[in-house]
């Protein structure tokens, strides 16, 4: 990412060619960027906080950090996780007059997949991604580990699914219809906008909160991990190849989580795009073209121009087996 400024580590001859310190300390340091594409959701936990957390769990809040590339708003936004992470307020590295001297300084924070932590990986090998979401669930004192029991805790009950509104690209058309089908699958179902108006800690106790989580694929997901373990996520993939996509950015991480993953592929009769560019343009008839055409392309009709209208007769069976997943915890 060229707004990511760059870190120098140079080795200097002797103590005597470093400049005197004005702050030492006796903790450890991790410098880290919140420049690249943070403001994104989904960004801001895949390139920081969980990188962050697998750099910083071991030192148990005893570690300075260091940012580069400030973005005001994050270290408000993230306060809760941040000061999870460490006891001590953040220092912006790019308006410090100090030295500061460290005993050890971990330069940079890695991303091991999107939105994972490979356990072999981390440090001491021991870190894994059911200890972020249960680091989340201390830190913003979330009170559900796992979705209530259907049988045993509350035999009476209906599981509680949240639908993510989104007024933007990729929303749900027939959100109303969708939300009566997930009823008569058994659901209470409500559609919400989780990043109106909400701070973050708020938004993590709403969505800790249900069972079952249903959102066309996009940031929002990310609030997948604020479930309980044995909740559901239900990802809708937008028409135009979209599987793989949608599979490594929260199919895979769900199931690392110890959430239950579906996921449901809409058709291009489902799609807007059908719509709007006839069954004859390339993004309709060949996703593969517009895929091998790069990013950008793949992004402008697939991600930014696209809304779906689901087929709830054909959506059921998914409401159904998420359903029954929860029926059998």
């Amino acid at each position: 990412m060229p707004d990511v400024k760059m870190v120098t580590v140079t080795q200097l001859p002797d103590k005597a060619a470093a400049p005197a310190c004005t702050a030492t300390y006796s903790m450890p340091a991790v410098i880290f960027a919140l420049g690249g594409l943070t403001g994104n959701f989904w960004h801001d936990f895949t390139d920081v906080l969980v990188p962050l957390f697998i750099a910083s769990w071991r030192y148990a809040g005893e570690v300075q950090f260091l940012i580069t590339n400030m973005r005001p708003w994050y270290p408000v936004a993230y306060k809760t996780i941040l000061q999870g992470l460490s006891k001590y307020d953040v220092v912006d590295l790019d308006d410090d007059a100090h030295v500061r001297c460290f005993p050890h300084v971990t330069v940079g924070i890695h991303q091991h997949r999107d939105l994972s932590i490979i356990p072999e990986w981390s440090p001491g090998g021991r870190l894994a991604m059911p200890d972020f979401t249960r680091f989340l669930r201390e830190v913003y004192a979330l009170p559900r580990a796992a979705p209530a029991s259907l049988v045993r805790d509350e035999p009476g009950r209906r599981p509680r699914l949240l639908l993510i509104h989104r007024g933007h690209s990729r929303r749900f058309m027939n959100e109303q219809e969708i939300l009566r089908a997930a009823e008569a699958a058994g659901f209470e179902a409500v559609a919400t906008d989780l990043r109106r108006d909400v701070t973050v800690d708020e938004q993590a106790r709403a969505v800790n909160s249900f069972d079952a989580l249903l959102g066309v694929h996009g940031a929002g997901l990310t609030n997948a991990v604020f479930l309980p373990p044995g909740a559901v996520l239900i990802q809708v993939v937008p028409y135009g190849k979209m599987d793989v996509i949608a599979t490594l950015e929260f199919g895979e991480p769900a199931k690392e989580m110890g959430l239950r993953y579906l996921n449901y592929s809409v058709t291009a009769e489902e799609s807007t795009l059908l719509e709007t560019l006839g069954p004859e343009h390339p993004a309709i008839k060949d996703p593969d073209a517009v895929h091998r055409s790069g990013w950008n392309r793949m992004t402008e009709f697939y991600l930014d121009k696209q809304s779906v209208r689901i087929d709830v007769a054909r959506f059921a069976p998914t409401l159904a087996q998420a359903f029954d997943h929860l029926r059998q915890q």
